[in-house]
């Protein structure tokens, strides 16, 4: 197999266009390497390599780092491709091809030509970017201005580059492309500018094959009234259009800047897209579908199997854009093709990623106030009343609602061990204040319409905890608390080893099964990136990309931010983080 994999690797590499039909379904067996931003298809981020244990964590010492040579906020993660490592920046989005068999030396660079003052201006949250794919000989980046480009993986060239859509109204892009098969995804952002969210499709050569909306019409939105589920039974003809007053879904958001994940076997691909448009809930009344959803899609032509609202008309801006985990468990004493999704509501979802049946849905932080809990029969939630932000048709300025608009986790993905069937989850402990205001769309300009306050949930001082969930049940196993909201990607191994990084800058292992902390590094910028590992000339290798940024670290990457409601209230939450790291752009690589 791993002659096999390697041999595919290589034609693709150096023959743009002779690759068959899936190679990535191989490559990604190889451990050595890390071929998609996720690891695998699953969105598992677990590795099989067992070098590293419980053991000998203790002895990791730094192997060598990397300097971006660009600050702001570094999510995301490296590509590793048979001794090539491809690491990505924020804006403007330069990308370096590094020669692991040549002490890391830059093979090539690639820095695109894009419009700042068109194009930084609009970018919500931080000008992060989540990452490279690779499929076809090529790497592809989603560049900030909605441009996506196909780079030769052997030398950098532009092999053939669109764009989607235009930063002056407003739409940017921020999320990893994902390839799947023979297809390149890509999502947009820009729900705080009143734009209508879709996914749409590249061929592997650049050919635009489909557009997948979030809002309007049945034949835009790829749904089929009679065919397409929702808790397992037809949405029926007009399912959005029916939920918006007027024309508002035309800038209703439901933006798709997470993370995907593919099930080869059932041709499906999964993802959830995010807030409706605007905040303020009293200027859309209606479910405001199918914003805040997670979705089941055929690949080949992008219909919709089916789809679930996880929060109707929300009124917090709690995204579901969050990753989806495929696995495989039984639940309620029956197995299932699981897909898990950890929703910046608060609550971890499981559901039968064949039907789109619910399954489980629980707190996974016990601060979440503003619902007691799902129906499962439903799907919808008891709401607490005193916690909306919209009553009787008029804007309420409401206190203590858990979580905060940041969620009780944001994109920053759980990693999922199929040895110990648990997930192993980053996550915020942040509560709001919420004050909607009445605001006027105006294409390119903010259409926010809220005023936020965010601060430690009650009972402590901490602002995060990593926890190890399991989604069987809907249980929390254990809980680490964290100083600051944990806003990194974590990463699951075989020894039940997991690492995950923090805001101050650590880099630490931890005890799959205990929570027991092992090791801890502090890296040169706060961590907002993924850690990933790889093997190279037979040792093991791990690696993260430091540089605080993104929406927690707003204030730190804009210090003009001075406000605490600035940042959409990131600011006065996370002010004391400056006392602990500074802005930077690293690439660290450990080894034992």
């Amino acid at each position: 197999m791993k002659l096999k994999t390697l041999s595919i690797a290589m034609m693709s590499l150096t023959a743009p266009g002779l690759a068959v039909a899936d190679e990535l379904l191989e490559m990604q067996k190889n451990p050595n390497n890390w071929v998609m931003p996720a690891g695998n298809y699953s969105n598992t981020r677990y590795s099989t390599l067992t070098e590293i244990n419980k053991d000998n964590v203790k002895d990791l010492n730094m192997a060598w780092s990397f300097s971006t040579g660009v600050l702001r906020g570094h999510e995301g993660n490296a590509l590793v491709i048979d001794g090539t490592m491809y690491v990505h920046t924020p804006f403007p989005n330069i990308v370096f091809a590094l020669d692991l068999n040549n002490d890391g030396a830059i093979k090539w660079k690639y820095e695109p030509k894009q419009n700042y003052d068109e194009t930084v201006p609009v970018m919500c949250c931080d000008t992060v970017n989540r990452g490279l794919s690779y499929g076809d000989g090529k790497i592809f980046l989603n560049q900030a201005d909605t441009t996506l480009v196909a780079l030769n993986a052997a030398d950098g060239s532009v092999v053939w580059s669109d764009k989607r859509d235009d930063a002056k109204r407003g739409a940017t892009s921020t999320a990893a492309a994902h390839v799947f098969k023979d297809k390149v995804l890509v999502g947009i952002s820009g729900g705080e500018f009143g734009v209508r969210g879709y996914i749409k499709a590249y061929s592997l050569d650049g050919k635009e094959q489909y557009t997948a909306y979030s809002t309007g019409p049945d034949d835009e939105m790829l749904v089929d009234p009679n065919k397409t589920m929702s808790m397992l039974k037809p949405v029926g003809k007009d399912s959005s259009l029916k939920t918006w007053q007027g024309d508002q879904w035309k800038i209703g958001g439901g933006t798709t800047w997470g993370w995907y994940s593919y099930d080869p076997d059932l041709n499906m691909f999964y993802y959830g897209n995010g807030n409706p448009s605007t905040w303020n809930p009293v200027q859309r009344p209606g479910d405001n579908k199918w914003t805040m959803s997670l979705w089941g899609r055929d690949l080949d032509t992008g219909m919709a199997k089916w789809v679930y609202q996880m929060t109707p008309h929300d009124e917090w801006d709690y995204d579901g854009v969050n990753e989806v985990i495929l696995a495989e468990q039984k639940v309620n004493g029956k197995m299932h093709k699981t897909a898990v999704h950890f929703d910046r509501n608060g609550f971890g979802y499981t559901m039968d990623r064949v039907t789109g049946e619910l399954l489980v849905a629980e707190k996974y932080d016990p601060a979440v106030n503003w619902s007691n809990g799902v129906n499962l029969k439903t799907g919808l939630h008891d709401r607490v009343a005193k916690y909306s932000t919209a009553r009787n048709g008029e804007d309420v300025n409401t206190t203590g609602i858990c979580p905060a608009a940041l969620g009780s986790k944001d994109q920053q993905p759980a990693a999922f061990s199929p040895r110990t069937g648990l997930y192993y989850v980053p996550t915020n402990h942040v509560c709001m204040d919420y004050e909607p205001f009445e605001v006027e769309y105006v294409a390119g300009q903010p259409y926010v319409g809220a005023t936020l306050s965010m601060y430690p949930a009650p009972g402590g001082t901490h602002l995060g905890n990593f926890i190890a969930w399991d989604a069987r049940e809907g249980k929390i196993v254990w809980s680490n608390p964290e100083r600051f909201s944990v806003w990194s990607g974590a990463l699951a191994t075989a020894t039940d080893v997991v690492f995950y990084g923090t805001l101050e800058g650590y880099l630490k292992a931890v005890d799959a099964q205990t929570g027991r902390e092992l090791w801890r590094f502090k890296t040169a910028s706060g961590v907002i990136g993924n850690v990933n590992t790889y093997k190279h000339d037979g040792k093991q290798y791990i690696s993260v990309l430091s540089g605080v940024g993104g929406w927690a670290g707003i204030g730190m990457a804009i210090p003009s931010l001075e406000n605490e409601t600035d940042g959409l209230g990131a600011v006065g939450a996370y002010k004391s983080l400056s006392s602990w790291t500074n802005l930077g752009g690293i690439l660290s690589v450990f080894s034992l």
